[in-house]
């Protein structure tokens, strides 16, 4: 990743578990969206490499790119 960090909002629209950005408000404050195993309503959370997120028992770890994160399936 370009930075050290990205946003839970961000990753869920760039990992395509979400197919509009506005979508993760509400997933997370339904309590659908998981990071390494434990359910998160922040939609920003600081997500790092490394991080596992599930939403609808699909799962995507951040993972490092040139320039933007990368989705690891």
């Amino acid at each position: 990743m370009r930075d050290e960090m990205i946003r839970l909002g961000q990753f869920l629209k760039l990992a395509n578990l979400i197919e509009h950005g506005s979508e993760a408000k509400t997933v997370t404050a339904e309590g659908l969206v998981s990071v390494n195993g434990e359910v998160e309503t922040r939609r920003g959370r600081q997500l790092v490499v490394g991080d596992v997120v599930t939403l609808g028992g699909v799962s995507a770890r951040v993972a490092t790119g040139e320039a933007e994160p990368v989705v690891d399936w």
